[in-house]
Order: C-alpha cells, then structure tokens, then sequence
C-alpha cells in the first residue's frame, strides 16, 4: 500500500497536526506504539503519525471507517437534494 500524503490536497486539517494526549489506556498504548515507529523529533505523537502507521499496518480499519463516513455523506446529500426539491415544490 502506498504511503497516505495529506499535502496531496489543498484542505489544511488543522486536527492532523495536534499532538495526542494519552487520556486513555488505548491512547497511551497508541502514542507510544507510533513514536517507537515514527521516532518523533520533539517527541510528540500527532494523529497525522496514527493515520499513516494505520495506513501502513491496519488499512482495513481506516477503509472501514472511510467507507461508512462516505455513505454517511452521500445519504445525507441525497436527503438534502430531496428536500430542495420538495420545499421549492411547496413555493
């Protein structure tokens, strides 16, 4: 699998760039799995980090998630075009 690049879009995350906080036990266990892999320069582990050693070692997590987020879209598209429709109907 290739390696995920978010600077192939125009759209800034800001989310990308902030360092994750260990509050929970799996996100103790998360932070430290990928600074051991990613070796972080000033030590912080950003979700930027986690997304792409997901990318690279669970792709199926993140195309699971991916997919129900673009269903959850798209749906949500439809019943928006579908009310247009209906309310300028009622005009």
């Amino acid at each position: 699998m290739a390696d995920v690049d978010f600077k192939d879009t125009d759209v800034e995350n800001p989310l990308l760039k902030e360092a994750v906080m260990q509050e929970t036990e799996m996100k103790t266990w998360l932070v430290e799995y990928v600074g051991e892999k990613s070796s972080p320069e000033n030590n912080n582990v950003t979700v930027e980090m986690i997304v792409e050693q997901m990318a690279k070692e669970f792709p199926e997590f993140l195309m699971a998630v991916a997919e129900e987020n673009f269903m959850r879209g798209y749906e949500q598209a439809l019943t928006d075009i579908q009310d247009l429709a209906k309310s300028e109907t009622d005009v």
